[in-house]
């Protein structure tokens, strides 16, 4: 069994916003090895900490939804006529993560911003590995599966006591 501190992640961390009370790098290393845990050996990719602006635009031409959100996750696309075997394997992709998106939902929802954080950590990354909740079925895996991550990082489960967030 893999553990979190057993991934060999290389993580991009850019931050294009002016928002204070931010993550350190290493949270997010260790949130998104815990996310990667049992699931990959080795792992490259990027978070990208934006503005609402950015964000919104983001989320119109990818989405189709003319607002900003907390998390947008962009896996890794191998160009046509690359393989794996190509040095490509370990790059999953990008996470973009709005940090006034996840500040107004932790306070809205009285989550802890920092668990909050990890939540949208975890739930990106989680997308990069093909985990998606289109259909009951796989909004219960996923769901179940973040709820365990997170409290084996000494956080409370993500959907206690609240609806679904129409933005994940």
């Amino acid at each position: 069994m893999i553990g979190a501190k057993d991934v060999d992640l290389d993580l991009d961390l850019q931050i294009a916003t002016a928002q204070a009370e931010l993550p350190k790098q290493d949270q997010f290393e260790h949130w998104t090895r815990a996310a990667l845990a049992e699931r990959r050996e080795r792992a490259t990719l990027t978070i990208r900490i934006v503005d609402p602006a950015e964000s919104q635009a983001l989320n119109l031409q990818y989405r189709g939804h003319d607002k900003p959100t907390n998390v947008l996750s962009f896996p890794f696309e191998l160009p046509p006529g690359l393989s794996a075997d190509d040095g490509l394997a370990d790059l999953l992709g990008d996470l973009v993560i709005c940090a006034e998106v996840v500040r107004c939902e932790a306070l809205d929802q009285g989550k802890d911003p920092l668990a909050h954080w990890a939540h949208m950590v975890v739930h990106g990354a989680l997308h990069l590995l093909d985990y998606d909740h289109l259909t009951d079925s796989e909004a219960a895996e996923m769901e179940a599966l973040e709820t365990a991550i997170l409290c084996g990082l000494g956080f409370p489960p993500p959907y206690a006591d609240q609806d679904h967030l129409e933005d994940l």
